[in-house]
């Protein structure tokens, strides 16, 4: 059977495949398209397992809410040029929407979408981060998703009780600029804390501080590691007032982030 360009461009149209390599799979099986780019996706994806060990730091995030219920999701890159393809940035909204709806489970119906993405971006994709939250009976959410150059890179949904909303959107925008590792001190480990307290007292002690003191400055410098990493004992955008004070005897429940590049 004779190949014409046009049948050539179209198997590069929708596979991505180069001229000649598209040209060779019409040849090997004799114009047949359905054939042919079920072998480029083929050779596509052995290519694409070759590549699964190369960084992909870049990405993109989708952010999907309903009512009381919100979900993200992260798609990884290479390069920030491919994370603001229109192919990677619709993927991560349709899965992101369907996972709203569907639950986690909702995922697995994308695999094969993210696969060709694999195939004709040329690059090592993935999916990283997928998170769902639905409040419990009486309780809100807010979400942020900070954008840039056309795609999200730091998705933020915090659940509180107590709280009213425009307070809780303060705390969401805090969260997405201070990136807190927990909701609260008792959530930092015990082998972690006393790690940071042996290594806080070694400081002190090769600062000539006086003996009697050690104990008062070593609590004080991790009152200020809490600080870094604890939500509720940060000052809320910056301020001097904890998160902790600034929600009107509410209470936060959770939260989840995800950050393009941590």
């Amino acid at each position: 059977m004779s190949i014409t360009a046009k049948d050539v461009k179209a198997l590069r149209d929708a596979t991505g495949a180069g001229m000649m390599d598209a040209k060779k799979a019409l040849t090997e099986c004799d114009g047949d398209m359905e054939a042919a780019t079920q072998m480029l996706r083929e050779k596509g994806l052995a290519k694409a397992a070759a590549r699964s060990d190369r960084e992909n730091d870049e990405g993109t995030i989708a952010l999907a809410v309903s009512g009381n219920t919100a979900a993200f999701v992260q798609i990884k890159t290479e390069t920030d040029f491919s994370a603001k393809n229109e192919a990677v940035t619709g993927l991560a909204n349709s899965i992101a929407a369907a996972v709203l709806v569907d639950g986690m489970s909702a995922v697995e119906a994308h695999a094969a979408a993210l696969e060709d993405l694999q195939v004709t971006i040329k690059e090592n994709i993935a999916l990283g981060s997928v998170e769902r939250i639905e409040a419990a009976d009486g309780n809100i959410l807010d979400t942020y998703l900070h954008r840039q150059d056309g795609r999200g890179v730091n998705a933020v949904i915090v659940e509180a009780a107590g709280v009213g909303q425009d307070e809780l959107h303060q705390v969401a925008l805090h969260i997405a600029f201070a990136k807190p590792t927990y909701l609260s001190s008792d959530e930092v480990p015990a082998d972690e804390i006393e790690k940071e307290r042996n290594s806080l007292l070694e400081i002190t002690k090769a600062e000539g501080k006086p003996e009697q003191a050690w104990e008062k400055i070593v609590e004080g410098r991790l009152r200020g590691w809490f600080g870094e990493r604890v939500l509720l004992e940060q000052g809320l955008n910056g301020d001097k007032t904890a998160v902790k004070d600034s929600l009107g005897g509410g209470s936060i429940s959770r939260f989840v982030q995800v950050v393009i590049g941590s």
